[in-house]
């Protein structure tokens, strides 16, 4: 789970394509119209995209029936009126509903692999697909996984990423939420992931006496007040997978403390608690946890090694525990 703060601009604008105008139009000719249009609206961007542009790409080239990746040299090609119908209606709706372009294409790409996305979960975007795509080294340091948890796994984005990637692993996503896990299912279908297996779990509650040799979570990690203040966009998704009490940390403290008991020897998690890295260092500064450092930067993920967290057990537990 991730979220980006609203760009500037005005909130309140409209956008009726009925008063749009083309002598004739472009593929880039619609696609620089609709960055223009979100900038001028005010659009928050970070459900898969972080700007204007790359949104209104997504939108214009799935209106068109056209491949994510379409090559530079069809930009100039010319649209029909009922194509340049298609894009504006969807710009329209990006605009005026605030709806993320992931959910108006149902489609969002995670780790090179194309995921079904819908309003039952989140839109896949943690920065976790980068270290799937590596084999999650050197973090692992050639350690045999055998069993890989996604705990949190709502879309079943990284658990089915990691079977994709890592066809000999034995890759269990759970969550919490039923509706969120239909849509795993279909995903893991989708994408043809045999050794992806999806459970109903209140984090480690419904996997009592499982053991893995990597965990990997994006557990819900927004504060009441930054998901109270958050842009439309994000009202589209559900609260659950992003409201995390005070601090952001209510669900990572109860993975800390019971990961433990469901990772093999020299068994590793991988977390994401994004803007709550701060708080979560300043609550236990003496656990030695790994921030990863992404192409674009640190991104708020960590790495833990299980007997560290075995060695301090006792200040975690004090602190979930709390929690209620």
């Amino acid at each position: 789970m991730t979220a980006e703060q609203p760009s500037t601009g005005q909130a309140e604008h409209r956008f009726d394509p009925g008063q749009v105008v083309f002598e004739q139009a472009s593929i880039i000719d619609l696609i620089r119209f609709g960055g223009s249009r979100f900038a001028e609206a005010g659009l928050a961007f970070g459900h898969s995209y972080d700007n204007a542009i790359d949104e209104a790409t997504q939108l214009v080239l799935h209106a068109l029936h056209m491949p994510h990746d379409l090559g530079p040299a069809y930009g100039a090609a010319r649209v029909t009126a009922a194509e340049k119908a298609r894009v504006l209606e969807l710009f329209a709706r990006r605009v005026n509903e605030r709806i993320p372009a992931a959910y108006l294409c149902g489609e969002a790409w995670f780790a090179g692999l194309s995921f079904k996305s819908d309003p039952r979960a989140l839109v896949p975007r943690s920065p976790i697909a980068e270290l799937i795509e590596a084999g999650f080294e050197p973090w692992l340091g050639g350690r045999e996984v055998r069993r890989a948890l996604d705990l949190c796994t709502g879309s079943g984005c990284i658990a089915i990423a990691m079977g994709h990637y890592q066809p000999d692993w034995e890759v269990v996503g759970a969550d919490i939420n039923d509706e969120a896990l239909a849509l795993a299912a279909e995903n893991r279908e989708r994408l043809h992931a045999s050794n992806v297996e999806l459970r109903q779990s209140d984090l480690f509650n419904g996997l009592s006496g499982e053991v893995f040799d990597l965990i990997v979570t994006n557990p819900p990690y927004v504060t009441h007040a930054e998901t109270d203040a958050l842009p439309p966009e994000y009202a589209h998704e559900p609260e659950l997978g992003l409201r995390a009490g005070d601090d952001g940390l209510d669900l990572a403290l109860k993975i800390l403390r019971d990961a433990p008991d469901h990772l093999s020897e020299d068994g590793l998690l991988v977390c994401e608690v994004g803007e709550a890295e701060r708080a979560l260092v300043e609550l236990l500064p003496e656990l030695p946890l790994a921030w990863v450092e992404f192409r674009v930067g640190q991104m708020g993920i960590f790495v833990v090694e299980r007997a560290d967290l075995v060695e301090h057990h006792d200040r975690i537990q004090a602190l979930a525990d709390a929690r209620g």
